[in-house]
């Protein structure tokens, strides 16, 4: 009982970050069924299935510069945790500088980006040249959508996770309300979908920079120091290139388990389609612990403080079985329910039925990489991020689905569920290791 009440103010910091950070994520799938809501009442479906394109396009493209949140998140909480205001400034401008780089690369990019993207997906020519005009308008987002990445994974690591939150409601309500007077009124379509996203974007773009400036110190180095030298920009990619491979194999697994679906017919993959949405479900939730996690690590880290970042991590992983319980316990009781929410083609509900029990395991296998993402991101291990993904995808997961091809869909999604577990273990077992080595606080490990 004294261990809990000694905990217990560590417990309220974690969920005053959390919390903010959880309906941060929730506002996220609004955005998308908003754009279903305003486009499946139209004449035709091309313009759904246009923007469902268009937008996966873009999901995968700006999933993919991520990393600017994250790694953004972990250098900002050890400068606040060291408390050099300076230093948190100079990390924002050069941070900024690199984002905004990257986004006006790829609106100079766009049309290899936006051929290769289509030509992949193969839709239908009516659909896809539809799809081609959102994505012509949505990839004028590019540089609002990075720079807000860099700002919000700022504000997380400074400790302020109700600016994201703030961020987000601007965005997606302005979103919501131009979609309707773009397409029901002005009769736009998907055009209309797409303007209405830049506009919002740009929208929470800069309530994000007024957010920042109030927080930054009153007196600021030159600009000549803020900028820093391609050395100080350097040191930020290389962090951040180890975020970047681990997250293309991520997208790597799941397009590959996507494919391996869609081979066994159409059943099957829109099955796996509805079962991933449970995923989903998990990530939102559970994502709100991790990022308060790589505030308070980080900011431990910067302090040097080993036993608070201790701290910090128990309290993360007590939270997080926690929330993982409950998710086992409501897929158990309403899965069945869900299933007949998200899809009423019965030849889908029922198979999705049928693999439901990977569902019941998924949050409690799933959890541990989730936690360890967030630690690892606050503590700066980044490159073990990376290692640890190109172990579980390369050693693990495909060569477990080799194995098992016999074995049908049952077979993938055991393969699936062994990469899931293999990364809490190895991301688990790095940690115990850095603890029994006392090397918490220095290196960037495996």
């Amino acid at each position: 009982m004294s261990a809990s009440f000694t905990l217990a103010p560590l417990d309220r910091r974690l969920w005053a970050l959390a919390w903010p950070l959880m309906l941060t994520q929730m506002t996220v799938p609004l955005l998308g069924l908003a754009d279903t809501a305003v486009l499946g009442h139209l004449d035709s479906p091309r313009y759904l299935a246009a923007v469902a394109i268009g937008a996966n396009l873009f999901t995968v493209l700006f999933w993919t510069f991520g990393f600017m949140r994250m790694g953004t998140t972990g250098l900002a909480a050890q400068a606040y945790g060291r408390q050099q205001p300076h230093q948190l400034a100079a990390l924002l401008v050069r941070s900024l500088v690199i984002s905004l780089v990257l986004g006006l690369g790829l609106v100079a990019l766009q049309q290899p980006l936006i051929a290769t993207g289509l030509r992949f997906m193969q839709p239908d020519p009516g659909v896809a040249a539809l799809a081609a005009e959102y994505a012509a308008i949505r990839i004028w987002s590019a540089p609002a959508v990075l720079v807000q990445y860099t700002l919000i994974g700022w504000l997380i690591g400074t400790q302020y996770p109700r600016g994201p939150l703030l961020i987000l409601v601007l965005a997606n309500s302005l979103n919501i309300l131009l979609d309707v007077l773009f397409v029901t009124i002005f009769g736009w379509h998907s055009r209309g979908v797409a303007l209405a996203t830049v506009i919002a974007e740009y929208s929470g773009c800069a309530l994000a920079l007024w957010l920042v400036w109030h927080r930054l110190p009153e007196s600021l180095p030159t600009r000549q120091v803020l900028l820093g030298v391609w050395a100080d920009y350097r040191a930020i990619l290389d962090v951040n290139r180890f975020i970047l491979v681990r997250t293309l194999l991520l997208l790597f697994t799941f397009a590959f388990f996507t494919a391996q679906g869609a081979r066994a017919g159409e059943t099957i993959v829109a099955a796996n389609a509805v079962l991933l949405t449970f995923l989903l479900i998990i990530s939102n939730g559970l994502d709100g612990f991790a990022h308060a996690a790589e505030a308070l690590v980080g900011e431990a880290k910067g302090r040097r403080d080993r036993n608070a970042l201790l701290r910090v991590c128990r309290v993360t992983l007590k939270w997080s079985l926690w929330g993982a319980g409950l998710f086992t316990l409501a897929f158990m009781a309403g899965g069945q329910g869900l299933i007949q929410l998200l899809t009423s083609i019965e030849p889908v509900r029922s198979t999705a039925i049928q693999f439901l029990p990977w569902v019941w395991l998924m949050p409690l296998i799933a959890v541990w990489g989730y936690a360890f993402d967030g630690i690892f991101i606050g503590a700066m291990r980044t490159r073990a991020m990376q290692n640890t993904m190109l172990v579980s995808v390369l050693l693990v997961f495909l060569p477990v689905w080799w194995l098992t091809q016999s074995w049908g869909n049952q077979g993938l999604w055991f393969a699936f569920m062994t990469f899931l577990a293999t990364r809490g273990l190895l991301m688990g077992g790095l940690f115990w290791r850095w603890q029994r080595k006392n090397s918490l606080l220095t290196g960037h490990g495996f």
